[in-house]
């Protein structure tokens, strides 16, 4: 069951969550295991995280949340990889190791900016 605090605290199926849903719920329990792993595991910390496609199925809207909830994770927390082809993260995430195809086979591109900036 899910405590659903968006319509007043009702508790429905978890079967009932939309693929957005069960996309934001599965990045915060992700989120989460890394700080309990870190307190269960006497400091050891977990410095990075990688959210692997998903983005791909979401609305505009749903995307927007996620991008918005790992811009505001604290820079000292961890380090979050996204896998994805969505454009809108293209253009929103700083700091992007892309693999593109080349006439000789697969090559990777750096690219950095600063937030805010033009793309």
């Amino acid at each position: 069951m899910v405590d659903d605090s968006y319509v007043g605290g009702v508790a429905r199926p978890a079967a009932s969550l939309s693929g957005g849903e069960v996309f934001l719920a599965s990045l915060a329990m992700a989120l989460g295991l890394g700080e309990v792993l870190q307190a269960w595991a006497g400091g050891i910390r977990v410095e990075s995280l990688f959210v692997d496609e998903g983005f791909g199925a979401l609305d505009e809207d749903t995307v927007e949340r996620a991008i918005e909830l790992l811009e505001r994770l604290p820079q000292h927390a961890r380090m979050v990889g996204v896998v994805s082809h969505v454009p809108e993260l293209r253009k929103r995430i700083p700091a992007r190791l892309e693999v593109l195809r080349g006439d000789h086979g697969s090559f990777t591109r750096c690219s950095l900016r600063h937030r805010g900036a033009d793309r």
